[in-house]
């Protein structure tokens, strides 16, 4: 799958976005390590802590699925500025991303930025 293909697979998931609170929608998209491709959007809830990122959705579907490591992953939210993971969903990323992971941080109208693991997340921590 081209990476502008992942995008606009992106775009599409943010329509499921549940944000009722912060009405800051987000979609994204990722591609295995087997070419398998897995969406997912935010779900907010009145518990502010119980909410999901649209990456770890997505991230979360495809290890549950099977996926050992992700390749590449696409994030879109409604800011006109390229959409940037939180704190979080690096750390997750960097616990499932393959050596060559590339996230392809986009805007609305579709363009996009590619960044690496160790560009998002440096000396990310990780058990020995």
């Amino acid at each position: 799958m081209q990476d502008n293909e992942l995008v606009k697979q992106a775009i599409a998931a943010r329509e499921q976005a549940y944000a009722p609170y912060s009405r800051f929608r987000v979609g994204a998209a990722l591609l295995d390590d087997r070419n398998n491709l897995f969406t997912g959007c935010n779900i907010e809830n009145s518990s502010y802590g119980a909410t999901c990122c649209a990456e770890r959705t997505a991230i979360f579907k495809a290890i549950s699925e099977g996926a050992k490591q992700i390749k590449t992953l696409a994030v879109v939210c409604d800011s006109d500025d390229y959409c940037r993971p939180c704190g979080i969903c690096r750390q997750v990323m960097s616990e499932f991303s393959a050596e060559d992971f590339r996230l392809l941080s986009a805007r609305p109208d579709g363009e996009y930025e590619i960044l690496t693991m160790e560009q998002l997340l440096p000396a990310s921590f990780h058990l020995e």
